[in-house]
């Protein structure tokens, strides 16, 4: 609301048309628009192989992604904004969120991990960023803000919602203190669910009042030849057309490598 933000720099030359949207659509929920791109499975494995030979790490899928994701959003950067306090802001960075189970069993809890992809980084840079947080997530070590959220929820309910409530104001005039924001993996480009990895379906999520990311990958599971990937966008932060040329330089990367295998290591 004030103008400025820890975590990025206002949008000031926009058209009426994008400035007012903020205003007329306040919430995430009522500006999420879907979007479904099919993959063919088997380019995309291809890459995954190749990748891993590049590198001799053991790349995933979803350090695939998490690498074209960064590409894709550093080379169309309008992509990599956010609305705050009826404002629109483009992010300082690209950051991205994701989610891991701490063991694959009905009891295992399900954690989000959030890092900064830095413009260039290559798969193997990706592998240990995505690698270091996820081991220590299984390990069952305790980050900053599981500690911070430790100490909130041992307080009664009513204060709980009126500490939530201080902060989300905070938030709203970029008054947020930065130590939370960067810890915090609701504050991000992208948030990116691989549910194909526990063989279910993607579906097309919500995204998070909470925070302020305006786009989620959920990946599914391969069938038919096809590998999907749903997305939910905020249509108040760019254009549909704009989007849909991001998603075909990420089709491109994840099926050809382009971008990825040719600068692995």
């Amino acid at each position: 609301m004030l103008g400025f933000r820890c975590d990025g720099d206002r949008v000031k030359e926009l058209s009426p048309t994008r400035a007012i949207m903020p205003y007329i659509m306040p919430t995430r929920t009522e500006s999420q628009v879907f979007f479904e791109l099919l993959l063919d499975a088997a380019k995309v494995q291809g890459t995954v192989e190749r990748a891993r030979a590049a590198t001799g790490l053991k790349v995933t899928l979803l350090h695939l992604l998490l690498c074209a994701a960064g590409r894709v959003l550093a080379e169309r950067p309008r992509l990599n904004r956010f609305v705050a306090g009826g404002r629109i802001y483009q992010r300082r960075g690209v950051w991205v969120s994701f989610s891991a189970k701490r063991e694959k069993s009905d009891a295992g809890a399900m954690v989000a991990l959030k890092r900064q992809i830095p413009v260039g980084a290559t798969i193997a840079d990706v592998v240990k960023l995505s690698d270091t947080v996820v081991g220590d997530a299984r390990s069952g070590k305790k980050d900053q803000t599981d500690k911070e959220l430790g100490l909130v929820l041992a307080l009664p309910g009513p204060v709980v919602r009126l500490l939530v409530g201080i902060l989300r104001a905070l938030d709203r005039f970029g008054l947020m203190p930065r130590f939370m924001i960067d810890g915090d993996p609701m504050y991000a480009s992208l948030f990116v669910a691989n549910l194909g990895s526990i063989d279910m379906d993607a579906p097309f999520h919500h995204l998070y009042e909470w925070g302020n990311i305006p786009l989620f990958c959920a990946i599914g599971r391969a069938r038919d030849g096809k590998l999907p990937l749903r997305f939910t966008f905020d249509e108040r932060i760019e254009d549909g057309l704009y989007c849909l040329r991001a998603l075909e330089l990420l089709r491109e990367a994840l099926e050809t490598g382009t971008g990825l295998v040719d600068a692995a290591g």
